[in-house]
């Protein structure tokens, strides 16, 4: 009886490694917009309405679209942004040429918005939920390179990142990576999102900044230029009707 029941522990240990190691990769999808001053608020409410209605979309495993809560970059004027995730590039393809995205892009985006970026990355260790609760507080990190800086220099970074990720015990989520479309993201080569329970633990974070501020001294030399955007996870659409 006894080697009947350690026979079954090891098989559930083993199915559980086999489901960890093929945990599928989930694609990161990061839009930044710059909504134009004159905007009408009508206008602008509709087109976030819009964006968050493509959740409906199958290939869609999370979206979430809305103001910036607060960007930390003066050089950049960016309003509200839109983070989604896929389980593959061909699932954001679809993704992106469905014809309610471009309906949404033309239509509700085009006439309101003067500028925009877009960063996408393999999360390859994501863990549990795909759906970030409404409330999180998000920070999306976007880094630049110096110009003429190889494979060496995106690994060195990519390091840093990783470390800055063991050293924040408030986090929910961590994930980051290098860019895979480079058409919209302005330079911008590597990104990460961390994702805190709420503001009030994003904000613990903000007064406790020393790990953080040790990690990034090692590649300040490399990074030409950063943007830091937080942002609050709003209701789902059918939570608030």
């Amino acid at each position: 009886m006894a080697g009947l029941k350690t026979h079954r522990t090891l098989y559930l240990f083993y199915i559980q490694m086999s489901s960890l190691a093929s945990r599928p990769q989930i694609v990161e999808h990061v839009v930044l917009f710059k909504v134009k001053d004159e905007a009408e608020p009508e206008k602008v409410a509709a087109w976030v309405s819009g964006l968050n209605g493509l959740t409906s979309i199958d290939q869609v495993l999370h979206l979430s679209a809305g103001p910036i809560h607060r960007n930390r970059s003066s050089a950049f004027k960016f309003t509200h942004m839109l983070h989604s995730r896929y389980s593959s590039k061909e699932d954001l393809s679809a993704y992106a040429g469905h014809p309610s995205h471009l309906r949404v892009v033309k239509e509700l985006g085009a006439p309101i918005c003067e500028d925009i970026m877009a960063v996408d990355w393999i999360a390859d260790d994501l863990s549990d939920p795909i759906v970030p609760r409404p409330g999180s507080a998000m920070r999306l990190t976007f880094m630049r390179l110096n110009e003429g800086l190889g494979d060496e220099a995106t690994a060195k970074v990519l390091g840093v990142v990783g470390e800055i990720k063991d050293c924040l015990g408030s986090l929910d989520q961590m994930t980051y990576g290098e860019n895979f479309s480079p058409e919209r993201a302005k330079g911008f080569s590597i990104a990460s999102i961390a994702i805190f329970s709420g503001m009030n633990e994003l904000e613990a974070l903000d007064s406790n900044l020393e790990v953080v501020q040790l990690q990034t001294d090692k590649v300040r030399d490399i990074l030409d230029r950063v943007i830091v955007v937080d942002y609050v996870v709003p209701p789902s659409q059918s939570a608030s009707l």
